[in-house]
């Protein structure tokens, strides 16, 4: 594909013919990253999530919005990443969205890993991505050209319904006390339509501003120092969030632990940047200095009681399906995980729950006992 001519060399009164041209994309281009699309937004609805980690029984899919350039028509040509936002019926208040977005993730993580039509579009890179929210991003391919698309699905409580929102929406937004931008795709719709019903002069402009970004937002060199390691150069995006820079560490290093990462400017303090933050934010432009403090391991110990009274130690990530605890008994002491039945402070652990929605943490202690025909588990409060 050609490469757009320099904005600049273009005169104010011509602008409309540069972005038809270079910019607005082709019809056929459109319709085939969007059928692709389509297939993602199938499996969402069609898909049976009834019953799963301890959800409510008949969990649908309420709706399935595409947002950012594709939703809102300002896409430029060859823009390969498309966001969807998925209401779910299960998510009744922003608390149960809170409390079940991890867990949600993994099980359409799961699900869709299986789904024979996305295998065929050549599915890859599906995981969970750490963020604000978090999110399931992956990888496939348009039928014809065979061009990658990253999509990102996030869950999401259907806050405003189908009618305008109420007051009371933003009073339970506030009493919710969640971190900033965590429940900002319940309010897409309304962000989404803002721009679509707006004038097609304004999208052009729109346009042309992210065609000005993307040609005048240079990646910059930054250095990772880290005592007793060699240094590391990577290229970063000053405006991506720091979490994107840790990942680039996770894969050059191999770490699997939370990084601390930490910048001095010239005759100040160092400070600690946050992920959810970008290079930019700390005024920082040009190449730099990054240290890596340390990692944390993610894993933690637990401590399983076992019906004779004895007890076995286990480490296990807090993002981890209690099946995976149960597989790791089964190998150890011979007690076949389908008879195995967990229990923390009185609640009965479901399989494909992850142990963070249960409030499990370091040095915990787990009952172990045999399942009894017909019990029912029940899911965290």
């Amino acid at each position: 594909m050609a490469v757009a001519q320099e904005l600049y060399g273009f005169p104010a009164s011509r602008l409309d013919s540069f972005v038809t041209q270079w910019l607005q994309p082709t019809r056929e281009w459109k319709e085939e990253v969007l059928e692709t699309v389509q297939t993602v937004e199938q499996f969402l609805r069609q898909e049976n999530f009834r019953g799963d980690r301890g959800l409510a029984r008949n969990v649908r899919v309420l709706k399935v919005l595409k947002v950012g350039c594709f939703g809102n028509g300002t896409m430029i040509r060859s823009t390969t990443d498309v966001e969807l936002i998925v209401f779910l019926s299960c998510f009744h208040s922003f608390q149960e969205e809170a409390r079940h977005h991890q867990a949600v993730l993994r099980l359409i993580q799961e699900r869709m890993s299986y789904c024979q039509d996305l295998l065929d579009l050549g599915l890859s890179n599906l995981s969970v991505t750490d963020g604000v929210p978090s999110s399931l991003v992956f990888t496939i391919q348009t039928r014809e050209t065979w061009e990658p698309i990253t999509v990102t699905v996030v869950p999401a409580y259907r806050a405003l319904g189908p009618s305008r929102p109420s007051s009371e929406v933003y009073a339970d937004l506030i009493k919710a006390n969640g971190y900033p931008g965590n429940f900002s795709p319940s309010f897409s719709e309304l962000q989404r339509n803002f721009v679509k019903h707006r004038p097609t002069k304004l999208k052009s402009l729109l346009r042309l501003v992210k065609h000005w970004y993307q040609q005048r937002a240079p990646d910059i060199q930054v250095t990772v120092q880290q005592w007793g390691h060699s240094d590391l150069t990577l290229w970063v995006n000053p405006y991506e969030p720091i979490k994107k820079l840790k990942e680039k560490i996770r894969l050059s290093r191999g770490y699997s632990g939370l990084q601390r990462l930490s910048f001095q400017e010239p005759g100040g303090e160092r400070q600690l940047i946050r992920s959810h933050c970008s290079l930019a934010y700390y005024g920082i432009f040009c190449d730099t200095h990054i240290c890596l403090l340390d990692t944390i391991s993610p894993e933690i110990q637990v401590f399983v009681k076992n019906p004779d009274g004895g007890s076995h130690a286990y480490a296990i990530h807090p993002l981890d399906f209690v099946l995976t605890l149960k597989q790791q008994i089964e190998d150890r002491q011979g007690f076949r995980s389908q008879e195995q039945r967990l229990e923390f402070q009185g609640q009965v652990l479901e399989d494909w729950f992850d142990f963070k929605s249960y409030g499990i943490q370091d040095s915990v202690t787990i009952i172990l006992s045999k399942k009894s025909n017909g019990a029912a588990p029940f899911a965290p409060s």
